[in-house]
């Protein structure tokens, strides 16, 4: 797949709607915004990762299961490439033709960048502190789960300690 065709918007479909607000990239974008941080700096995937998540306040982290997958798609068509490792992460870096690449489309990288901070700039209002405590309680109930099947007695607490937290924060004035 060429490049230029590698990033073509013109047939994706408008910005699917979730609670919180619109999806965080348009269609391709996470591509680019990729491409661009591997063009301001070589980068391994956990430090774009964290990038972004930075770059968002918190909010939204892209997963490793999409992020890696999206370098491994840069590299194959020419975009970026590995500069060296650190252990035994990848270092990426943009080719020659990956910049061209975003200099050819900087009205797609700018609006990506643009939709970002309107995603960051909608959760503004967002304490760090709360964003904080609800990444350690969805960590925490993907630990519990992750450890086993609940049983019918465990299912039930589970529930009542989630539906009791839900409670306690609706009725904070």
């Amino acid at each position: 797949m060429a490049p230029r065709d590698f990033f073509d918007d013109a047939s994706a479909a408008p910005a699917a709607r979730r609670r919180g607000g619109g999806r965080v990239f348009g269609h391709g974008g996470l591509r680019l915004v990729l491409l661009h941080l591997l063009a301001e700096r070589p980068r391994h995937g956990y430090e774009l990762i964290k990038g972004i998540e930075e770059r968002l306040g918190g909010t939204y982290s892209p997963s490793p299961g999409v992020v890696y997958p999206t370098l491994t798609l840069l590299e194959e068509t020419g975009l970026a490439s590995v500069e060296g490792t650190d252990g035994a992460r990848k270092r990426y870096a943009a080719t020659d033709t990956g910049r061209a690449f975003l200099q050819s489309h900087q009205a797609e990288v700018d609006a990506e960048l643009a939709r970002l901070d309107a995603h960051a700039g909608g959760h503004a209002e967002r304490p760090p502190q709360v964003v904080r405590a609800l990444h350690n309680l969805k960590f925490a109930v993907h630990l519990r789960l992750g450890r086993g099947p609940l049983t019918a007695a465990q299912a039930t607490a589970f529930a009542a300690v989630l539906d009791d937290a839900a409670r306690r924060i609706d009725a904070i004035e």
